[in-house]
Protein backbone atom coordinates (compact mmCIF):
# COMPACT_ATOMS: atom_id res chain seq x y z
CA UNK A 1 0.00 0.00 0.00
CA UNK A 2 2.86 2.05 0.73
CA UNK A 3 4.53 1.98 -2.43
CA UNK A 4 0.76 2.49 -4.41
CA UNK A 5 0.34 5.70 -2.40
CA UNK A 6 3.79 6.66 -3.61
CA UNK A 7 2.79 5.95 -7.30
CA UNK A 8 -0.20 7.65 -7.27
CA UNK A 9 1.76 10.75 -6.09
CA UNK A 10 3.89 10.31 -8.84
CA UNK A 11 0.85 10.26 -11.59
CA UNK A 12 -0.64 12.90 -10.13
CA UNK A 13 2.53 14.86 -10.41
CA UNK A 14 2.34 14.07 -13.94
CA UNK A 15 -1.41 15.36 -14.58
CA UNK A 16 -0.17 18.69 -12.81
CA UNK A 17 2.08 20.03 -15.39
CA UNK A 18 -1.44 20.42 -17.93
CA UNK A 19 -2.60 22.87 -15.34
CA UNK A 20 0.82 24.97 -15.03
CA UNK A 21 1.17 24.84 -18.53
CA UNK A 22 -2.63 26.91 -19.00
CA UNK A 23 -1.39 29.09 -16.31
CA UNK A 24 0.95 30.31 -18.61
CA UNK A 25 -0.03 29.64 -21.85
CA UNK A 26 -1.67 33.37 -21.80
CA UNK A 27 2.03 35.19 -21.34
CA UNK A 28 3.57 32.85 -24.35
CA UNK A 29 3.51 33.75 -28.17
CA UNK A 30 0.39 31.31 -29.59
CA UNK A 31 3.19 28.44 -31.36
CA UNK A 32 5.15 27.84 -28.11
CA UNK A 33 1.73 27.99 -26.35
CA UNK A 34 0.41 25.19 -28.09
CA UNK A 35 3.42 23.20 -28.34
CA UNK A 36 3.62 23.61 -24.14
CA UNK A 37 0.01 22.10 -24.15
CA UNK A 38 0.38 19.99 -26.72
CA UNK A 39 3.10 18.34 -24.74
CA UNK A 40 1.72 18.72 -21.13
CA UNK A 41 -1.61 16.60 -22.19
CA UNK A 42 0.87 13.74 -24.40
CA UNK A 43 2.99 13.41 -20.79
CA UNK A 44 -0.20 13.10 -18.58
CA UNK A 45 -1.62 10.74 -21.37
CA UNK A 46 1.14 8.26 -20.98
CA UNK A 47 2.09 9.09 -17.57
CA UNK A 48 5.38 10.52 -18.39
CA UNK A 49 7.25 12.68 -15.54
CA UNK A 50 9.78 14.93 -17.03
CA UNK A 51 10.60 15.94 -20.58
CA UNK A 52 13.26 18.49 -21.79
CA UNK A 53 13.59 19.72 -25.08
CA UNK A 54 15.86 22.23 -27.33
CA UNK A 55 15.18 23.41 -30.96
CA UNK A 56 18.11 24.15 -33.13
CA UNK A 57 17.84 26.48 -35.74
CA UNK A 58 20.73 27.26 -38.18
CA UNK A 59 23.15 25.78 -35.59
CA UNK A 60 22.44 27.92 -32.98
CA UNK A 61 19.82 26.64 -30.02
CA UNK A 62 16.79 28.67 -30.07
CA UNK A 63 14.48 27.88 -27.84
CA UNK A 64 14.91 24.81 -24.62
CA UNK A 65 12.47 23.65 -21.72
CA UNK A 66 11.26 21.83 -19.18
CA UNK A 67 8.61 20.31 -18.21
CA UNK A 68 7.45 18.17 -15.38
CA UNK A 69 9.70 16.53 -12.68
CA UNK A 70 12.67 14.80 -12.14
CA UNK A 71 11.94 13.16 -8.61
CA UNK A 72 8.44 10.68 -7.62
CA UNK A 73 8.03 13.38 -5.00
CA UNK A 74 7.49 16.49 -7.46
CA UNK A 75 9.92 18.40 -6.07
CA UNK A 76 12.49 18.52 -8.62
CA UNK A 77 11.12 19.98 -11.89
CA UNK A 78 12.50 18.56 -14.67
CA UNK A 79 14.49 21.75 -16.61
CA UNK A 80 17.47 21.60 -19.68
CA UNK A 81 19.83 21.41 -16.87
CA UNK A 82 18.78 18.08 -15.41
CA UNK A 83 21.36 15.41 -16.24
CA UNK A 84 19.55 12.33 -17.77
CA UNK A 85 20.96 9.09 -18.82
CA UNK A 86 20.68 8.67 -22.63
CA UNK A 87 20.81 5.53 -23.63
CA UNK A 88 22.76 4.61 -27.20
CA UNK A 89 23.01 8.39 -27.76
CA UNK A 90 26.15 7.67 -26.02
CA UNK A 91 27.81 6.06 -29.33
CA UNK A 92 28.31 9.16 -30.80
CA UNK A 93 30.77 10.23 -28.39
CA UNK A 94 32.53 6.97 -28.82
CA UNK A 95 32.30 7.80 -32.48
CA UNK A 96 33.83 11.12 -31.87
CA UNK A 97 36.62 9.33 -29.53
CA UNK A 98 37.08 6.79 -32.04
CA UNK A 99 37.81 9.09 -35.40
CA UNK A 100 40.19 11.23 -33.11
CA UNK A 101 42.47 7.97 -32.36
CA UNK A 102 42.37 7.50 -36.22
CA UNK A 103 43.21 11.33 -37.32
CA UNK A 104 46.26 10.65 -34.82
CA UNK A 105 47.45 7.49 -36.61
CA UNK A 106 46.70 5.19 -33.66
CA UNK A 107 43.22 3.11 -35.27
CA UNK A 108 42.49 2.65 -39.02
CA UNK A 109 38.55 2.20 -40.21
CA UNK A 110 39.65 -0.18 -42.21
CA UNK A 111 42.01 -2.78 -40.48
CA UNK A 112 41.05 -6.31 -38.84
CA UNK A 113 40.22 -5.00 -35.33
CA UNK A 114 41.84 -8.44 -34.05
CA UNK A 115 45.19 -6.13 -34.32
CA UNK A 116 44.46 -3.58 -31.60
CA UNK A 117 42.80 -6.64 -29.56
CA UNK A 118 44.38 -9.16 -26.59
CA UNK A 119 41.86 -11.93 -27.62
CA UNK A 120 40.56 -12.44 -31.09
CA UNK A 121 37.28 -12.07 -32.82
CA UNK A 122 36.51 -14.31 -35.26
CA UNK A 123 32.64 -15.30 -36.86
CA UNK A 124 32.66 -18.68 -36.24
CA UNK A 125 30.03 -18.87 -39.05
CA UNK A 126 32.66 -17.00 -41.82
CA UNK A 127 36.15 -17.67 -39.90
CA UNK A 128 38.13 -16.15 -42.60
CA UNK A 129 36.56 -12.38 -42.85
CA UNK A 130 38.00 -9.76 -41.41
CA UNK A 131 35.95 -7.29 -38.73
CA UNK A 132 36.69 -3.61 -38.87
CA UNK A 133 35.94 -0.55 -37.23
CA UNK A 134 33.89 0.74 -39.72
CA UNK A 135 31.76 -2.58 -39.88
CA UNK A 136 31.16 -2.08 -35.71
CA UNK A 137 30.23 1.70 -36.29
CA UNK A 138 27.90 0.51 -39.07
CA UNK A 139 26.48 -2.29 -37.14
CA UNK A 140 27.64 -4.21 -39.88
CA UNK A 141 30.25 -6.30 -38.40
CA UNK A 142 28.34 -9.52 -37.60
CA UNK A 143 28.26 -9.45 -34.10
CA UNK A 144 25.20 -9.99 -32.16
CA UNK A 145 23.46 -8.90 -28.80
CA UNK A 146 22.55 -12.50 -27.85
CA UNK A 147 19.60 -11.65 -24.85
CA UNK A 148 21.18 -13.76 -22.43
CA UNK A 149 24.13 -12.69 -22.15
CA UNK A 150 23.55 -8.96 -22.97
CA UNK A 151 21.10 -8.26 -20.19
CA UNK A 152 23.82 -9.54 -17.42
CA UNK A 153 25.58 -6.16 -18.33
CA UNK A 154 22.25 -4.08 -16.45
CA UNK A 155 23.74 -3.20 -13.10
CA UNK A 156 20.44 -1.51 -11.10
CA UNK A 157 21.42 0.37 -7.92
CA UNK A 158 25.11 1.39 -8.81
CA UNK A 159 27.66 1.04 -10.89
CA UNK A 160 28.84 -2.37 -12.99
CA UNK A 161 31.62 -4.42 -10.69
CA UNK A 162 32.67 -6.21 -14.44
CA UNK A 163 35.70 -4.77 -16.49
CA UNK A 164 34.64 -4.02 -20.04
CA UNK A 165 37.82 -6.01 -21.28
CA UNK A 166 36.57 -9.04 -19.22
CA UNK A 167 33.11 -9.18 -20.42
CA UNK A 168 33.95 -9.02 -24.23
CA UNK A 169 36.79 -11.66 -23.39
CA UNK A 170 34.32 -13.80 -22.34
CA UNK A 171 31.44 -12.67 -25.11
CA UNK A 172 34.09 -13.57 -27.97
CA UNK A 173 36.84 -15.97 -26.81
CA UNK A 174 35.25 -19.25 -27.95
CA UNK A 175 36.22 -20.95 -24.48
CA UNK A 176 34.24 -18.00 -22.89
CA UNK A 177 31.72 -18.17 -20.22
CA UNK A 178 29.23 -16.12 -22.34
CA UNK A 179 30.63 -17.67 -25.43
CA UNK A 180 28.45 -19.06 -28.55
CA UNK A 181 27.55 -19.42 -32.25
CA UNK A 182 24.95 -17.02 -31.55
CA UNK A 183 26.70 -14.39 -31.17
CA UNK A 184 27.14 -14.16 -34.76
CA UNK A 185 25.51 -13.53 -37.88
CA UNK A 186 25.56 -16.02 -40.31
CA UNK A 187 27.04 -13.22 -42.68
CA UNK A 188 29.82 -11.94 -43.86
CA UNK A 189 31.12 -8.46 -42.38
CA UNK A 190 28.91 -6.01 -44.47
CA UNK A 191 26.42 -8.47 -45.68
CA UNK A 192 23.62 -7.58 -43.04
CA UNK A 193 22.64 -4.73 -41.10
CA UNK A 194 22.00 -6.04 -36.87
CA UNK A 195 22.22 -3.69 -34.36
CA UNK A 196 24.69 -4.37 -31.85
CA UNK A 197 25.11 -2.36 -28.66
CA UNK A 198 28.09 -5.05 -27.94
CA UNK A 199 29.97 -4.61 -31.17
CA UNK A 200 30.07 -0.41 -29.84
CA UNK A 201 31.55 -1.37 -26.80
CA UNK A 202 34.08 -3.72 -28.39
CA UNK A 203 35.09 -0.54 -30.69
CA UNK A 204 34.65 1.86 -27.54
CA UNK A 205 37.32 -1.01 -25.64
CA UNK A 206 39.35 -0.51 -28.62
CA UNK A 207 39.58 3.42 -28.54
CA UNK A 208 40.18 3.01 -24.80
CA UNK A 209 43.30 0.79 -25.73
CA UNK A 210 44.92 3.01 -28.66
CA UNK A 211 44.62 5.84 -26.08
CA UNK A 212 45.64 3.78 -23.36
CA UNK A 213 42.88 5.18 -20.53
CA UNK A 214 38.94 4.98 -19.97
CA UNK A 215 36.56 6.57 -22.49
CA UNK A 216 35.34 8.50 -19.22
CA UNK A 217 38.85 10.13 -18.93
CA UNK A 218 39.72 10.84 -22.59
CA UNK A 219 36.55 12.71 -23.04
CA UNK A 220 36.50 14.53 -19.83
CA UNK A 221 39.46 16.47 -21.61
CA UNK A 222 38.75 16.53 -25.17
CA UNK A 223 35.35 16.95 -25.61
CA UNK A 224 33.27 17.68 -22.25
CA UNK A 225 35.76 19.96 -21.01
CA UNK A 226 36.52 22.00 -24.51
CA UNK A 227 32.96 21.96 -24.81
CA UNK A 228 31.98 23.34 -21.17
CA UNK A 229 29.95 20.29 -20.64
CA UNK A 230 30.06 20.23 -16.80
CA UNK A 231 26.86 18.19 -16.19
CA UNK A 232 27.81 15.64 -18.58
CA UNK A 233 29.64 12.18 -17.34
CA UNK A 234 30.15 9.14 -18.33
CA UNK A 235 30.03 7.31 -14.98
CA UNK A 236 27.03 7.48 -12.07
CA UNK A 237 29.56 8.20 -10.23
CA UNK A 238 31.40 11.61 -11.54
CA UNK A 239 27.36 12.82 -11.90
CA UNK A 240 26.82 15.58 -9.32
CA UNK A 241 24.48 14.57 -6.40
CA UNK A 242 21.21 15.85 -7.15
CA UNK A 243 21.80 16.33 -10.52
CA UNK A 244 20.61 13.14 -12.23
CA UNK A 245 16.58 12.56 -13.00
CA UNK A 246 15.36 9.46 -11.23
CA UNK A 247 13.91 7.42 -14.46
CA UNK A 248 10.54 5.48 -14.47
CA UNK A 249 8.90 3.28 -16.54
CA UNK A 250 5.33 4.05 -17.56
CA UNK A 251 2.37 0.62 -16.53
CA UNK A 252 -0.94 0.51 -15.73
CA UNK A 253 -1.26 4.57 -15.36
CA UNK A 254 1.49 5.12 -13.39
CA UNK A 255 4.92 5.93 -13.26
CA UNK A 256 7.09 3.74 -11.23
CA UNK A 257 10.65 4.88 -10.22
CA UNK A 258 13.49 2.41 -10.80
CA UNK A 259 16.84 2.31 -9.39
CA UNK A 260 20.01 4.10 -11.48
CA UNK A 261 21.63 1.29 -13.07
CA UNK A 262 25.07 1.26 -15.43
CA UNK A 263 25.45 -1.37 -17.90
CA UNK A 264 29.09 -3.09 -18.94
CA UNK A 265 28.95 -2.34 -22.43
CA UNK A 266 28.84 1.40 -21.02
CA UNK A 267 30.40 2.94 -24.98
CA UNK A 268 27.51 1.89 -26.60
CA UNK A 269 25.44 3.57 -23.70
CA UNK A 270 27.03 4.95 -20.72
CA UNK A 271 26.40 8.92 -21.20
CA UNK A 272 24.12 11.39 -18.84
CA UNK A 273 24.09 14.45 -19.69
CA UNK A 274 21.95 17.19 -19.90
CA UNK A 275 19.60 18.97 -22.86
CA UNK A 276 21.76 22.07 -22.51
CA UNK A 277 25.16 19.89 -22.37
CA UNK A 278 23.99 17.84 -25.72
CA UNK A 279 23.00 20.71 -27.56
CA UNK A 280 26.54 21.96 -27.21
CA UNK A 281 27.59 18.36 -28.68
CA UNK A 282 25.35 18.36 -31.50
CA UNK A 283 25.63 21.58 -32.88
CA UNK A 284 29.39 20.72 -32.75
CA UNK A 285 28.88 17.56 -35.08
CA UNK A 286 26.54 19.59 -37.69
CA UNK A 287 29.19 22.09 -37.88
CA UNK A 288 32.32 20.15 -38.73
CA UNK A 289 33.28 19.54 -35.31
CA UNK A 290 33.33 22.96 -33.27
CA UNK A 291 31.27 25.09 -31.41
CA UNK A 292 31.33 28.81 -30.46
CA UNK A 293 35.26 28.49 -31.24
CA UNK A 294 36.15 24.82 -29.43
CA UNK A 295 36.81 22.12 -31.68
CA UNK A 296 36.28 18.26 -30.41
CA UNK A 297 37.10 17.23 -34.03
CA UNK A 298 38.38 18.22 -37.28
CA UNK A 299 36.08 19.22 -40.32
CA UNK A 300 37.74 15.85 -42.33
CA UNK A 301 36.83 13.46 -39.55
CA UNK A 302 34.17 14.91 -38.80
CA UNK A 303 32.36 14.61 -42.62
CA UNK A 304 33.82 11.07 -42.69
CA UNK A 305 31.79 10.38 -39.23
CA UNK A 306 28.30 12.09 -40.46
CA UNK A 307 28.73 10.81 -44.82
CA UNK A 308 26.67 8.00 -45.69
CA UNK A 309 28.41 4.71 -45.64
CA UNK A 310 26.16 2.69 -47.57
CA UNK A 311 25.92 3.02 -51.75
CA UNK A 312 24.60 0.63 -53.95
CA UNK A 313 27.15 -0.97 -54.41
CA UNK A 314 27.83 -2.01 -50.76
CA UNK A 315 24.56 -1.86 -49.04
CA UNK A 316 23.66 -4.45 -46.75
CA UNK A 317 20.82 -6.59 -48.37
CA UNK A 318 18.39 -6.83 -45.13
CA UNK A 319 19.19 -2.59 -45.13
CA UNK A 320 16.88 -1.15 -48.57
CA UNK A 321 17.49 2.76 -49.45
CA UNK A 322 13.88 3.24 -48.23
CA UNK A 323 14.73 2.73 -44.60
CA UNK A 324 17.59 4.99 -44.65
CA UNK A 325 21.58 5.03 -44.63
CA UNK A 326 24.30 5.25 -41.81
CA UNK A 327 26.93 7.14 -40.96
CA UNK A 328 29.71 6.17 -38.49
CA UNK A 329 28.08 5.87 -34.80
CA UNK A 330 25.39 8.45 -37.02
CA UNK A 331 22.23 7.23 -38.32
CA UNK A 332 19.43 8.26 -40.34
CA UNK A 333 15.76 8.23 -38.93
CA UNK A 334 12.29 8.56 -39.88
CA UNK A 335 12.90 6.54 -43.39
CA UNK A 336 16.15 8.81 -43.83
CA UNK A 337 14.46 11.97 -43.42
CA UNK A 338 16.39 13.09 -40.11
CA UNK A 339 19.89 12.23 -38.85
CA UNK A 340 21.40 11.58 -35.53
CA UNK A 341 20.98 9.20 -32.80
CA UNK A 342 18.45 7.88 -30.59
CA UNK A 343 18.70 6.18 -26.96
CA UNK A 344 15.96 3.97 -25.57
CA UNK A 345 16.56 1.67 -22.36
CA UNK A 346 13.95 1.64 -19.28
CA UNK A 347 13.24 4.90 -18.13
CA UNK A 348 14.84 6.27 -20.88
CA UNK A 349 13.59 7.74 -24.10
CA UNK A 350 15.51 10.30 -25.89
CA UNK A 351 16.72 11.45 -29.37
CA UNK A 352 19.48 13.74 -31.24
CA UNK A 353 18.12 14.54 -34.59
CA UNK A 354 18.37 16.69 -37.65
CA UNK A 355 16.92 17.34 -40.69
CA UNK A 356 19.71 16.10 -43.73
CA UNK A 357 20.57 19.55 -44.19
CA UNK A 358 22.03 20.34 -40.10
CA UNK A 359 20.05 23.20 -39.65
CA UNK A 360 17.41 22.22 -38.65
CA UNK A 361 17.62 19.76 -34.83
CA UNK A 362 15.38 18.82 -32.11
CA UNK A 363 17.46 17.17 -29.04
CA UNK A 364 14.41 15.30 -26.95
CA UNK A 365 14.65 13.92 -23.52
CA UNK A 366 12.12 11.70 -21.41
CA UNK A 367 12.61 9.96 -17.56
CA UNK A 368 10.17 7.59 -18.61
CA UNK A 369 9.80 4.47 -20.93
CA UNK A 370 6.65 3.71 -22.12
CA UNK A 371 5.10 0.94 -23.95
CA UNK A 372 2.11 0.33 -26.40
CA UNK A 373 -0.30 2.61 -27.54
CA UNK A 374 1.60 5.09 -25.00
CA UNK A 375 4.44 5.04 -27.13
CA UNK A 376 2.13 7.41 -29.57
CA UNK A 377 2.17 10.12 -27.15
CA UNK A 378 6.48 10.05 -27.39
CA UNK A 379 5.77 10.14 -31.50
CA UNK A 380 3.38 13.31 -31.06
CA UNK A 381 5.84 15.23 -28.81
CA UNK A 382 8.56 14.41 -31.07
CA UNK A 383 6.75 15.85 -34.22
CA UNK A 384 5.34 18.66 -32.01
CA UNK A 385 8.90 19.78 -31.19
CA UNK A 386 9.95 19.11 -35.11
CA UNK A 387 6.99 21.55 -36.88
CA UNK A 388 7.74 24.42 -33.87
CA UNK A 389 12.00 23.52 -34.94
CA UNK A 390 10.57 24.78 -38.56
CA UNK A 391 8.33 27.07 -37.54
CA UNK A 392 11.55 28.52 -35.85
CA UNK A 393 13.97 28.29 -39.06
CA UNK A 394 11.18 29.88 -41.33
CA UNK A 395 11.08 32.84 -39.18
CA UNK A 396 14.98 33.56 -38.93
CA UNK A 397 15.06 33.27 -43.09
Amino acid sequence: MRFTTILGMTAACVLSVGAAVSLRAQSLPPAEAALGSLIAKRMADANIMGVGAAVIAKRQVVWMRGYGFADYGGTRPFTPDTVMYVASISKTFTGVAMMRAVREGRLSLDADINTYLPFRVVNPHVPDALITLRHLATHTSGIKDRWDAFRAGYHYGGETPVPLGDFLASYFKSDGARYSRDNFVNARPGGLREYSNIGAALAGFIVERAFGESLSAYARRHIFGPLQMANTAWRLSDVAPGTHSTLFVSQNGLAIPIPPYELTDYPSSGIRTSVSDLSKFFIALLNGGEYQGARILDAEMTAEMTRFQFSDANRPENYPASEGNSGLFWRTKFNGTRVGHGGNDPGVAADMLADLTGQTGVILFMNTSVSGADQRSTVDILNALWAYAESLQVGMR
